[in-house]
């Protein structure tokens, strides 16, 4: 059995962020642990062990667990440090201009993205009732000037920390997924010459492309 262990689903943009660092890095030996929060899984008293706050993912290598999916992509990419992609690049200012960007992605990014793709595909999911257009109008407004800031790095740069793909790229394509792909909100990125180039770059990878087809397979499984 495997000593690498990702509780979630597929479906969970945090999941598939910690999955997408595991194909970065060519790690395959791992086994994915169905936790579905529709079910209340993520509620048990056995999982609330793994993750006292009851989200997914939580993460398990051997004894040692962890939660969090960004200081699970931390904890992978510096792991496995000689195999597959340098995540953190390969200097000391690549790191920390790697690590400065995945701060702008948890504090900037993705809260006004979650918010819009909450409230246009999961408000009815979760909460039973229908798209709240004042919360998306407001958070499109912030998210528009975030891109702005996003569109001027890029002009400079082909990814966020520089000229080489890292975590720091690799955190927002789940989450730019369900942006664009589910709840349909293409154009902020298709309007900005350089973020749409570097949408359709990161998104285009293999490590993305294996994670996509876990996620349709897990979608197979439930029809």
């Amino acid at each position: 059995m495997a000593s690498l262990k990702v509780y979630g689903k597929a479906y969970s943009a945090n999941v598939t962020r910690v999955l997408t660092t595991l194909a970065e890095k060519n790690v395959d030996d791992y086994q994915i642990v169905p936790i579905d929060l529709l079910t209340g899984g993520n509620k048990t008293p056995e999982y609330l062990k793994l993750q006292p706050f009851g989200q997914i993912p939580a993460f398990q290598d051997g004894d040692f667990t962890l939660y969090e999916s960004r200081a699970i992509a931390r904890y992978i990419s510096d792991k496995y440090e000689g195999q597959g992609t340098a995540l953190f690049g390969k200097t000391v200012r690549d790191k920390v201009l790697v690590n400065q960007w995945l701060e702008v992605e948890s504090q900037n990014y993705n809260p006004c993205v979650w918010k819009i793709v909450f409230e246009c595909v999961f408000s009815q999911m979760f909460e039973g009732r229908p798209t709240n257009e004042a919360v998306v109008k407001e958070q499109l407004e912030k998210l528009e000037k975030i891109l702005d800031v996003y569109e001027g790095q890029l002009t400079h740069h082909k990814y966020l920390a520089g000229d080489l793909f890292s975590l720091a790229d690799l955190a927002h394509i789940p989450v730019t997924n369900n942006l664009i792909n589910v709840a349909k909100k293409g154009e902020l990125f298709s309007s900005r010459k350089h973020l749409n180039a570097w949408w359709e770059d990161i998104s285009s990878r293999p490590s993305w492309q294996k994670v996509v087809q876990i996620m349709q397979a897990e979608q197979q499984e439930q029809k």
